[in-house]
């Protein structure tokens, strides 16, 4: 018996040195499952101590709930010792030490039996998993981090195991392919899609990895893919690599850079249209360093141009082939080619190599190219253009010069004119105060008045349409009614209709017609368009006058656009017709050019100028308006249309313009100098002055004039502007610096009646100013405003 218990003591010795040695936590329990039994690292998971845990209830010990639920869960031991079964591990099972702390485990427990069979208690078995769950944990991360980077790739892979079937692919691969997972996965890859992979050198590279383990890059394939069309891919492979390199797995990527090698073929081919371009220009190119300002390239014209062939260029600066004075003008040029990134020089001169001097237009602008600055300067040989343009100056300057001498003799003509005509004009009124005239006397005044009217009329049009092409021309717009403007315009030229036995028509709205316009200048173009119809119809014709507002659609560029409505505007529409000589065809488009007249006979000689429709449309066109003609042929008469800009009519107060002339007031005498060097105007218009009560003294010249009026005093001096020892400018600043003349009325008479030529007046000392042949109630009128003005209050 002493054998056998020292063999049994020898037994559970053996036995409990085991269960405290090994890893795992051990505890045994009797039929009760108390506690019995602990190891080391059951105690120090549990925190209890053998001594502590002995006869303790293993629930007590041994503390667990389910991880997810924290519910107490059922110990492994008791359903050991209930059903005597080995009870596995169980998952998720928090144990709760005595200090509180959880742990995660694994545990399972076993029955214990004695040499009956009978169960004698259970063993518990259990370990400490947290280090396991933290590995585990960091594996699922590092998986799903490297799962990501694989989804969100915008690149295709494809992971193909060691018979070169598809294991899986990533969300790309699907989405180019246009494929699912179900048609890719564990197909051989040459038999995906139509077959497109099956290529023989992709099936080289790829059979040949494994067993060498290789790789292959930028293997580039063309596939025909039925949904996608051409495609060209670039391949790269890789082995997965393993622990002891033991993987039969490849990753493929696969890259679309069909886009890429198109743009790169559309590159190339603009880079050799470009270069074809740059060879062939025509005009010199040459491509300079941004940095250096030196020359890079040349095209072939540059040898044209200069006579430097690219050889003798590159390397070279602007300045030492002559492109700039010296190397300072070229480092001036250079900064500001670096700050504005373009210069353009026009008129540059230039030697060519053999000495030919030329000039250039220069343009040179800075561009980036692959992240570097290239200066690229266009040269062009504008010799021929600058001396066209020299040229086409030198017309222009010649031609201005023409139209000013034009002008000068167009107001000298008028002035010349005015001055014979003035004192024909005195002689016809002369005449008229005359009372024992006889009947011949009487036709040939008749005749005088007429044809003095008539050439008055001629001067006055070829003096007004010079002003109106030079833009001298400034209207004195006002609110009128244009009907006012109408009757004012046919009373002057009823006589000539009259004379004629012609019937006029005239129509005119009931309401007012307002405009905002100059009511002379309307006025001259109501009469001159009235004065062609009487001219141009035979006697006993007929004439037509219509005025009315009609509605009119405007298009863009309209003459009146910016000043009525869009669209459609109201006008103000004066229609003159007449069964007139008619207008040719011909010359219906430009009957309102300056000098035109139908061609005359010997049955139409009507005479005239050809300036009165020119002036008609330039005073309608400075309204606003537009004027047209329209005609059925010679014989059929003709209409002229006019349409004006209507004025708003939302103002209330509105007033006619055209004021009748003040009637004359009685006579009161004036000493009165009367100087022109024109002695049969001076003495005329004298003997008109001395006719109506004045007292009247005439002179010649200028020095004569300062005598005269030293001598007698006058109340006003009539001075001629253009006479031949001193003009009457000076005259009159001589007179106003004479304290014993200086309050004399000085009134110019002259041919001259342009705006510059009444502030010259002005300027020199004038108070009026007086064009030649002068009315004689105008100057009447003036008169008696002056015998009543003090010396002051005057103006021009």
């Amino acid at each position: 018996m002493n054998q056998e218990a020292e063999a049994l003591h020898e037994q559970r010795e053996w036995l409990r040195v085991t269960l405290s040695s090994i890893g795992d936590a051990v505890i045994t329990t009797d039929i009760n499952n108390n506690v019995n039994f602990l190891n080391s690292v059951a105690q120090f998971l549990t925190g209890w101590t053998q001594t502590e845990a002995a006869g303790v209830p293993l629930t007590t010990v041994f503390e667990i709930i389910n991880e997810d639920s924290r519910q107490t869960v059922e110990n492994p031991a008791a359903h050991a010792l209930r059903d005597g079964v080995i009870v596995g591990l169980a998952n998720h099972t928090l144990l709760i030490s005595r200090d509180g702390t959880e742990r995660p485990i694994d545990d399972s427990a076993a029955p214990i039996r004695n040499a009956a069979g009978e169960i004698a208690g259970v063993v518990l078995v259990f370990r400490d998993v947290t280090e396991r769950r933290q590995q585990d944990r960091s594996l699922r991360d590092a998986l799903h981090y490297a799962e990501s980077i694989i989804a969100t790739v915008r690149e295709s892979l494809v992971v193909l195991d060691d018979t070169l079937s598809v294991k899986s692919a990533n969300k790309c691969f699907y989405q180019t392919f246009d494929t699912t997972a179900g048609e890719t996965e564990h197909r051989f890859i040459y038999e995906l899609g139509s077959g497109q992979w099956d290529i023989p050198e992709l099936r080289t590279l790829l059979e040949d990895m494994l067993p060498n383990n290789h790789h292959f890059d930028d293997f580039e394939v063309v596939l025909e893919i039925p949904v996608l069309g051409r495609k060209i891919m670039r391949l790269n492979a890789r082995r997965i690599l393993r622990e002891g390199n033991k993987s039969e797995t490849i990753l493929l990527a696969i890259e679309d850079i069909t886009e890429r090698r198109n743009a790169e073929q559309q590159l190339k081919e603009s880079e050799v249209r470009y270069r074809r371009l740059f060879e062939t220009a025509q005009d010199a190119i040459l491509i300079l360093d941004a940095d250096s300002g030196k020359i890079q390239d040349a095209n072939p014209y540059i040898k044209n141009l200069l006579g430097y062939s690219q050889e003798e260029l590159v390397g070279k600066e602007l300045w030492q082939i002559g492109l700039f004075e010296d190397i300072e003008q070229n480092k001036v040029a250079f900064r500001v080619l670096q700050e504005e990134r373009y210069i353009r020089y026009e008129h540059l001169p230039l030697e060519t190599k053999n000495g030919k001097p030329i000039e250039i237009e220069f343009v040179s602008n800075v561009y980036t190219v692959d992240n570097h600055d290239v200066i690229q300067c266009n040269i062009r040989d504008i010799t021929e253009r600058a001396r066209l343009e020299r040229q086409t100056q030198a017309q222009a300057e010649e031609l201005a010069d023409l139209h000013r001498r034009k002008d000068e003799f167009l107001a000298m003509l008028s002035h010349e004119l005015r001055n014979p005509l003035s004192a024909i004009v005195n002689a016809v009124h002369l005449i008229r105060l005359q009372e024992d005239e006889n009947a011949v006397q009487k036709m040939a005044r008749g005749v005088l008045e007429r044809q003095v009217g008539q050439l008055s009329h001629l001067i006055n049009d070829l003096m007004e349409v010079s002003r109106v092409i030079t833009g001298r021309i400034r209207l004195q717009t006002d609110r009128l009614d244009f009907r006012g403007v109408v009757e004012h315009a046919i009373t002057a030229v009823r006589p000539a209709i009259e004379k004629r036995r012609q019937l006029l028509t005239i129509n005119l709205p009931r309401d007012p017609v307002w405009l905002n316009a100059d009511a002379s200048r309307l006025e001259q173009v109501v009469v001159n368009l009235l004065g062609n119809a009487a001219k141009y119809t035979d006697e006993g014709g007929r004439i037509w006058l219509t005025l009315d507002i009609e509605d009119i659609p405007l298009a863009d560029g309209d003459i009146a656009a910016s000043l009525l409505p869009p669209a459609v505007a109201s006008c103000a529409v004066l229609r003159i017709r007449d069964t007139g000589i008619g207008i040719p065809f011909e010359l219906l488009p430009r009957i309102f050019d300056l000098f035109t007249q139908a061609e005359r006979t010997l049955d139409r000689a009507q005479g005239g100028l050809g300036i009165g429709l020119s002036l008609v449309q330039k005073l309608v066109e400075l309204h606003g308006g537009t004027v047209s003609a329209e005609s059925a042929g010679p014989g059929l008469g003709s209409e002229f249309i006019t349409r004006l800009p209507l004025a708003d009519v939302t103002t209330a107060a509105a007033k006619i313009a055209i004021s009748q002339r003040p009637a004359t007031t009685g006579q009161h005498p004036l000493r009165v100098l009367v100087v022109d060097d024109n002695i049969d105007s001076a003495d005329t218009t004298a003997m008109l002055l001395r006719a109506t009560g004045h007292d009247v003294h005439t002179a010649y010249c200028g020095l004569d004039t300062l005598d005269a009026a030293a001598e007698h005093h006058p109340d006003v001096v009539l001075l001629d502007i253009g006479m031949g020892d001193i003009n009457g400018y000076e005259v009159a600043r001589r007179l106003r610096r004479n304290p014993t003349t200086n309050n004399i009325w000085l009134v110019a008479t002259t041919g001259y009646g342009q705006a510059s030529d009444r502030q010259m007046a002005l300027d020199a000392g004038f108070d009026h100013h007086l064009v030649k042949p002068i009315e004689l109630e105008k100057l009447q009128e003036l008169l008696t405003k002056l015998a009543k003005t003090p010396r002051g209050a005057g103006s021009i």
